[in-house]
């Protein structure tokens, strides 16, 4: 079994911060990619940010250069460092790792339960 649990949303006013954190747990043998998907009220889910088992990164055009993801492989942990947040970045963020298990000879995606953040004055 693996789990992934997210934490950092919140409210947070246009213009501010806030960090997300996602720690993989379980019977881990590998992790590889593992990033950060959000869907708004509506709409569906879209890929903000991945970040390779390398450090290479991937961000979606609507946050580049605002966004910053990274990973702690000792940890398995993958951040979201958000900045510059704008009422267009409120949704449920989702945290996604590929790993591959104890055992298995295969990656398999994983996500998290979501973490919610608004952006509102």
């Amino acid at each position: 079994q693996v789990q992934l649990v997210e934490s950092g949303g919140g409210l947070v006013q246009p213009g501010g911060s806030l960090r997300l954190s996602c720690v993989v747990s379980g019977n881990i043998f590998g992790t590889g990619a593992m990033g950060w998907y959000r869907q708004a009220l509506g709409k569906q889910r879209e890929m903000v940010a991945i970040v390779g088992s390398g450090g290479s990164t991937m961000y979606a055009p609507s946050v580049k250069g605002r966004f910053t993801v990274s990973r702690d492989n000792a940890k398995n942990t993958v951040y979201l460092q958000m900045k510059s947040l704008k009422p267009e970045d409120t949704a449920a963020y989702y945290c996604n790792a590929v790993v591959r298990t104890q055992g298995s000879s295969s990656l398999d995606g994983y996500w998290g339960q979501g973490t919610l953040v608004t952006v509102s004055s």
